[in-house]
């Protein structure tokens, strides 16, 4: 619908949103930085309703998804720059351990997720407990190490699959690890980021088309000499992401430019072949994704906007705000709910759902506020 800029101009400030030019010279409102916040705000208002204090976890989702709404609410409070939550964070801390304790359970990614959550606990609050946990995590992540397959961490303690993501965070939390600690432990930490991303990128599951796969198949598992082969299972958005934000790492931890040569290439690959005709990022899985898939948009786009902390890039922080202003408009509910598909209609939401699109809203919120290419 075509309006002329006196009314627009009016309307940006009642909204809080200015006038962003077009090519052809007519105007249409775009979020200002205060407005994509306050959207944030509300959102994060909203996935609090979901909170449970008495298990520190979220109703209506589950263990790992927990995480990612940990570290959301963090991120959320760093760039509001709030204080509102910390009590949040201590209480699931402390509260969450009695599902299971030191946030270790069967399953290595879910443990990579927490460790990630800590990490960015502690560098927003400093408090120490915070990374021992993290390091506490990642030993016991270590110990799923093998020469199955020629190396990488197993997705269970059942060890029977050697997959992307287990691997990614194993990758990341080390390379978070490293940043964050001095001398030998740093050394540590820095040598199993490199061992990790020497094994992963020779294993096959990045692809011809530049993307991550979920695994790798055996010719016969548990035997660690059988051959081990991209399974061409699911190009999952949030194995496109996570190792993102594990590659910078690591690069700011090694010097290695060409580390993040590699992220921006997989990104690139991955907004060309995930994202629909208007730019809006899928998982194949929409609209049911169960519980899982709800969660994994918001995941590459929260480590996009790592990577773009890293390497500014116009291309970046547009989709990112794209995602943002569409699912904001169209999978938006009563009270703020977001729904899983971000290209709409709102059908239902949930905790995953909420901070999947919360990743979103974060993050376009970060860039805009902090300046481009800022990042968190």
């Amino acid at each position: 619908m075509t309006r002329i800029k006196p009314l627009l101009a009016a309307l940006a400030l009642l909204s809080g949103y200015a006038a962003a030019p077009l090519s052809n010279g007519q105007s249409v409102p775009s979020p200002t930085a205060d407005a994509r916040l306050q959207n944030a705000k509300d959102a994060v208002q909203t996935l609090q309703t979901w909170y449970d204090p008495t298990t520190g976890l979220y109703k209506t989702t589950g263990w790992w998804n927990s995480a990612n709404a940990m570290t959301v609410l963090i991120d959320f409070s760093r760039v509001s720059k709030s204080t509102n939550y910390n009590e949040v964070f201590t209480n699931t801390f402390i509260t969450a351990q009695k599902t299971n304790p030191g946030f270790l359970n069967n399953f290595y990614d879910d443990e990579g997720w927490w460790a990630l959550a800590w990490i960015d606990a502690y560098d927003l609050t400093r408090n120490k407990d915070y990374l021992s946990m993290s390091e506490s995590i990642f030993a016991d992540m270590a110990a799923a190490w093998d020469d199955t397959c020629g190396g990488g961490i197993w997705w269970s303690k059942d060890r029977h699959y050697k997959n992307a993501i287990a691997n990614e965070l194993f990758l990341s939390v080390a390379a978070h690890l490293a940043n964050r600690t001095s001398g030998a432990t740093r050394r540590k930490y820095l040598a199993w980021g490199n061992e990790e991303w020497k094994w992963l990128h020779a294993s096959g599951m990045i692809n011809t088309t530049g993307l991550i796969n979920d695994g790798l198949s055996q010719s016969a598992p548990g035997n660690a000499t059988s051959g081990c082969t991209n399974n061409g299972r699911t190009t999952w958005t949030y194995n496109q992401g996570v190792i993102l934000g594990g590659l910078t790492q690591l690069a700011a931890a090694d010097h290695d430019p060409d580390l993040n040569q590699t992220a921006e290439n997989i990104a690139r690959s991955a907004i060309a072949q995930l994202a629909d005709a208007n730019g809006i990022l899928h998982d194949p899985c929409e609209p049911k994704c169960g519980a899982d898939g709800v969660q994994f948009k918001g995941i590459f786009i929260r480590n996009l906007v790592l990577l773009d902390k890293a390497r500014h890039d116009k291309l970046y922080e547009s989709f990112i705000e794209k995602n943002a202003d569409m699912l904001w408009e169209d999978a938006r509910g009563p009270d703020f709910q977001l729904a899983e598909g971000w290209s709409g209609p709102f059908d239902f939401a949930n905790a995953a759902s909420q901070t999947s699109a919360l990743d979103a809203l974060v993050g376009a919120a970060a860039i805009q506020l902090n300046g481009k290419g800022s990042g968190f």
